[in-house]
């Protein structure tokens, strides 16, 4: 029986701010190598054997960049679902199911933003896990605790029986836990056969079902994306697998993992995971550490130089930095709440904003004017457009565009530069193989990304 996996890529990771953002979350950067959390996931799921392509569930604000980075490494799979809203992860797993069912395969569901370094112990642990699936067993995979930590769920065991599920304890209950020798990590790993799950979902859940189910039955293919229906969507409860499924079925087991495993929820645990020097600082970009010890220090832009400084974290990136006592690391949520209560934009968007057609960072911003880096990939295009309040210069410094302004088309080539007046229907493309660099000047009353009329879009985006 083929397994498929599943994987999970709709959070935001909070924790990991200001690296982890909304517009960008985790599971898109790299922490630990060249490639991203989702590549790094997606890339262990091809190797394990017998294993499909796998599905992906998204939310539609991040389906580019999911698309995007599994193209870059070549990694195939089977569909990508798109979320309208985050309802946690059972109306995920639950359409999952269903989008499989006519097949029935064996479902393996896995986050996007775990840490498995261990292949061939991940095999071993999911070579175990597969004769209880095909007998129609949940399973999850148990991790033994390293630490008394109360940053995860825990699960009692006894053998492959799932006893009790336990919420995230009190630092003196984990203590507990680890001395008993009877507990586990809760991984939030999974493998079960589609229609065993939909079975235990509708016995437990049954709302959910229904709703999830019409959220398919009404989905429509966009650009090749599996767009599910919102209104449905929205009214499935917003619960996890554990809280709908896996508390209550009397079908659950747990399989003791073989393999090293993290989460990635916080910035103690990266640090943890990192590569160190003798002090046991991670150093990640244009980063100094003089006398400072067991410190984690990134720079996605400046120059960062710490000095006599210990347990410490340091997260720089343009627009933010991030200096945080490790121990105090659980208030950098509270801090980010605090961030959106005062409607900062650093919550949400990165100095770089990613479109399907590239990207663009804002260089400068003045009361009346903007100045833009503008990167488009080789053979995209931005929307047919006009702007009621701003004009706009560009100035080429890398490769050649191809530009639409009203009844116009002309190129335009390194070092040469255009105008468009406002109001003026325009667009922008990219027709070489090399990416198209630009310095976009904007000048009016307003510069809000709002301020912008599409009349034909690639994309079939309504949103600016």
């Amino acid at each position: 029986m083929k397994i498929c996996p599943v994987i999970l890529c709709g959070g935001v990771g909070t924790r990991l701010w200001p690296l982890s953002r909304q517009s960008l979350p985790k599971q898109f950067h790299q922490l630990f190598s060249p490639q991203t959390l989702l590549q790094d996931t997606a890339s262990l799921l091809q190797s394990m054997d017998n294993t499909e392509p796998p599905l992906i569930i998204c939310n539609e604000e991040h389906r580019f960049t999911v698309r995007e980075q599994l193209e870059e490494v070549e990694i195939p799979y089977s569909t990508i679902i798109l979320e309208p809203e985050g309802r946690n992860t059972a109306p995920a797993i639950s359409v999952a199911a269903q989008y499989l069912l006519e097949h029935d395969p064996i479902l393996l569901v896995c986050p996007s933003d775990h840490l498995i370094k261990d292949a061939a112990a991940f095999q071993q642990t999911l070579n175990e896990a597969v004769p209880l699936a095909k007998e129609g067993k949940l399973v999850t995979f148990g991790i033994s605790p390293s630490s008394p930590s109360s940053e995860y769920g825990y699960i009692k065991g006894n053998g492959n029986v799932i006893e009790a599920f336990i919420e995230k304890p009190p630092v003196e209950k984990a203590k507990e836990f680890v001395r008993s020798g009877d507990y586990f990590w809760n991984s939030g790993i999974f493998l079960f056969k589609a229609s065993a799950f939909l079975k235990e979902l509708d016995q437990e859940a049954p709302d959910l079902l229904r709703h999830s189910r019409e959220s398919l039955k009404e989905s429509s293919v966009d650009l090749g994306f599996v767009r599910l229906a919102k209104d449905p969507f929205h009214k499935c409860p917003s619960l996890s697998i554990d809280h709908a499924v896996m508390e209550k079925t009397k079908n659950g087991a747990v399989v003791p993992a073989r393999f090293d495993w993290s989460d990635i929820g916080s910035w103690p645990s990266i640090w943890n995971n990192s590569e160190k020097d003798e002090a046991g600082n991670a150093c990640i970009g244009d980063v100094k550490a003089v006398n400072s010890k067991n410190c984690y220090l990134r720079s996605e832009n400046k120059l960062v130089v710490a000095v006599g400084v210990e347990d410490l974290l340091v997260v720089e990136t343009g627009d933010a930095t991030l200096i945080a006592h490790k121990a105090h690391a659980d208030q950098i949520k509270s801090a980010v709440q605090q961030l959106q209560e005062e409607k900062r934009p650093e919550v949400e968007e990165h100095e770089r904003h990613y479109r399907p057609w590239g990207y663009y960072e804002s260089l400068t911003v003045g009361e009346r004017y903007q100045v833009k880096k503008i990167a488009v990939k080789p053979g995209s295009k931005l929307s047919l457009q006009y702007h009621h309040h701003r004009a706009e210069h560009w100035v080429v410094v890398r490769g050649t565009a191809k530009v639409t302004r009203g009844k116009e088309e002309f190129f335009v080539h390194e070092n040469e530069s255009t105008f468009i007046p406002v109001r003026e229907v325009h667009r922008l493309e990219n027709p070489g193989n090399i990416l198209l660099e630009m310095i976009e000047v904007q000048s009016g009353s307003y510069l809000g990304e709002d301020d912008i009329v599409r009349l034909q879009d690639d994309y079939h985006r309504i949103e600016a």
